[in-house]
């Protein structure tokens, strides 16, 4: 399966996003965008001006992050605003998750299912033959520039191997914190080809270099 790199726009320049954005157009595959409310996680981001600024300049598609509670309120929003991806955390809709996932799929947009490190993997194994893709967070969701958990790995393969035996090998798994050259090899090795890096990227003399290393 093909390595995809998503450049967690959290970690970009603000004051000159365009800047980024045009980077990320030329060298990576998709556009991160983390969702955060302030209250499924302990911070705030940003919300739909920028996705709908980014989404305006953009030619490679919008893989949104949610990381607020009721992600039912808002996913035919975010499809609007230009979401091609749309992700939602397990912990957030619980038994509801797959009437989350029809409803992103209702708009025409690919579904994905995330979870935290302290959630075990099997809480998503119900949704698994309805998603487009899994999304593994290996640090806790809600702050850039964490390092890596090495437990994820194990996580990693169990949800390929769960995603394997049930006939979905097309079926791609994301990885979201900490990631960067030293850390891309392991997670692909385990199963992973949806690689988001953040500060490893943006923070980098030359990020289109990074990304190069990521794919590699």
């Amino acid at each position: 399966m093909k390595t995809l790199i998503a450049p967690s726009m959290l970690s970009a320049d603000f004051l000159h996003l365009e800047k980024d954005v045009e980077m990320v157009n030329q060298y990576a595959d998709l556009f991160h965008l983390d969702i955060m409310d302030g209250s499924f996680v302990p911070n705030i981001s940003f919300g739909f001006p920028v996705v709908e600024a980014i989404a305006a300049k953009a030619r490679k598609p919008l893989d949104v992050h949610l990381m607020i509670v009721h992600p039912e309120r808002y996913v035919e929003r975010f499809a609007k605003a230009g979401a091609a991806l749309i992700s939602f955390h397990y912990e957030a809709a619980l038994e509801q998750s797959g009437a989350v996932i029809d409803q992103i799929h209702s708009f025409g947009v690919k579904a994905g299912i995330v979870i935290n490190p302290d959630c075990p993997v099997q809480k998503i194994f119900p949704y698994l033959d309805q998603v487009d893709f899994v999304l593994i967070m290996s640090v806790f969701a809600g702050f850039g520039g964490q390092k890596f958990i090495p437990e994820s790995l194990e996580r990693i393969r169990t949800v390929r191997q769960e995603l394997d035996q049930r006939g979905r090998r097309d079926v791609p798994i994301e990885v979201d914190g900490g990631i960067g050259p030293d850390t891309a090899a392991e997670v692909k090795q385990a199963g992973a080809s949806m690689l988001v890096a953040g500060s490893a990227v943006f923070k980098a003399a030359d990020p289109k270099e990074i990304i190069a290393a990521l794919r590699k």
